[in-house]
């Protein structure tokens, strides 16, 4: 059995991952069997197994589950049919009827410090705010505040994970985007959000 085991585990590895016109912060990974097109990731990201990511700005240390897709493509709805042998492009089909365009994808932005649950939905366009949590299963069509825990199908509010002025204070000190050394220096305060921002904001 334990063979077994390890051999699963290297197989789930050895696919790889599919990077096409992106840009991946050498700190960031991307697990294999994702597919991220299109794409920029800040540093020290990641993002899970099998997952489906497309035009998208990822900020830094957000952590993206297994499963995830994100700003995936959309059927035109006000034409006669919404099937792909009517406008242009490849797809899963090859007949073409007519090669119209359609209208240009729109750009899913992740802030920083985001986690993301597993098998969750991201529509097109979204912006999610800096410190949010999206729970497991939730299928986002709306924009999220920073640092607003969310879940649901749609996805709806549970909860602020911080009081206001604690929430102002964190976005205001940007500390994603501190040198290494200087958070590192602040870490040993990580489970303390006030003291952890009276170093970073010396």
């Amino acid at each position: 059995m334990k063979l077994q085991y390890v051999w699963s585990k290297v197989f789930k590895k050895i696919r790889g991952s599919a990077v096409l016109k992106s840009s991946i912060h050498p700190t960031s990974k991307i697990e294999s069997g994702s597919n991220i097109v299109n794409t920029t990731m800040g540093k020290h990201s990641f993002c899970g197994y099998n997952c489906d990511i497309n035009n998208t700005e990822i900020g830094s240390f957000c952590s993206i589950a297994n499963n995830v897709v994100i700003g995936g493509g959309m059927h035109p709805i006000d034409w006669v049919s919404t099937s792909p042998v009517f406008y242009s492009g490849r797809d899963s089909v090859r007949a073409k009827f007519s090669e119209f365009d359609r209208v240009s994808m729109l750009k899913t932005k992740i802030g920083h410090d985001v986690w993301i649950g597993q098998n969750v939905l991201i529509k097109q366009g979204v912006i999610i705010g800096n410190g949010s949590v999206i729970g497991m299963g939730s299928v986002v069509t709306k924009n999220v505040e920073p640092y607003s825990i969310i879940g649901g199908v749609p996805a709806k509010l549970i909860k602020m994970r911080f009081e206001e002025v604690l929430v102002e204070r964190l976005l205001n000190s940007e500390w994603w985007n501190k040198d290494d050394n200087k958070l590192k220096n602040a870490a040993k305060y990580i489970q303390n959000p006030k003291m952890f921002l009276t170093l970073i904001e010396e």
